[in-house]
């Protein structure tokens, strides 16, 4: 009986159900399904969450409770909605612009986390030089359209620290071809030190800056970071 029990529930693919039925206490045979069910449900959902936090390669964060208060918020959109990432659902872009240091990365993964965690979202993090090299790497190799597929499956795509490193021609059409991909599909979250007027030295070529900020912009919110580096602050309280 137990090993026909297994091989049923491996077979169906419930893999909770399969290891631990047998520990489950009820007062009924009604009640001990509803607890297998219910339990195999966790368990599926917390398999599921696992998998796409390691998918989306997240930076650590801190403990600390995000503060608000040296950030500018368009009309349109509020602390809730940008936490729940209701832009997500939407298909819209958030931009975070400031200076390093302020709080723009780690609002980028706060806002990736609970989108994995609230609604299963499909998360993928990438620094802008990191996505670029993977860029030109798999273009080399032939599997361009392969990577662009796996980006084409997002639900968000962060794209962080854009304007810390020029990109040089191949760089910069490939980041193109990204965001163009993206545009009106899925949502792009990036965060930048630069203003619009000099993405050009990240770019290199005017017309395709251009390109790119006409694409961004146009279903977009831009959050301003106007604070001092939270990094900075914080070693001058060590000192």
């Amino acid at each position: 009986m137990k090993e026909q029990i297994e091989a049923y529930a491996k077979r169906l693919k419930l893999s909770w159900i399969r290891e631990y039925y047998h520990e489950v206490e009820a007062q009924s045979n009604q009640e001990y399904l509803l607890k297998l069910f219910e339990r195999e449900a966790e368990n599926r959902e917390e398999r599921k969450i696992n998998l796409l936090l390691n998918q989306a390669q997240l930076p650590k964060t801190g403990t600390l409770p995000f503060q608000w208060e040296h950030i500018q918020i368009p009309q349109g959109i509020d602390q809730e909605t940008i936490l729940n990432g209701d832009f997500i659902k939407e298909e819209e872009n958030l931009i975070l612009y400031g200076g390093v240091g302020t709080g723009k990365t780690y609002l980028a993964t706060l806002i990736s986390l609970n989108a994995i965690h609230r609604f299963g979202s499909r998360v993928k993090f990438f620094t802008v030089a990191a996505l670029v090299n993977k860029l030109i790497e798999v273009n080399q190799q032939g599997t361009l359209p392969k990577f662009m597929k796996q980006i084409e499956k997002l639900d968000l795509l962060v794209l962080d620290e854009l304007g810390y490193i020029p990109l040089n021609k191949e760089g910069a059409e490939l980041l193109f071809q990204v965001i163009s991909m993206c545009y009106e599909n899925r949502s792009l979250l990036i965060t930048t030190n630069l203003q619009f007027g000099q993405w050009n030295h990240v770019f290199g070529d005017p017309i395709l800056t251009e390109a790119v900020i006409d694409r961004l912009i146009h279903h977009s919110h831009l959050l301003m970071f106007t604070g001092e580096s939270f990094r900075y602050k914080e070693s001058l309280l060590h000192q």
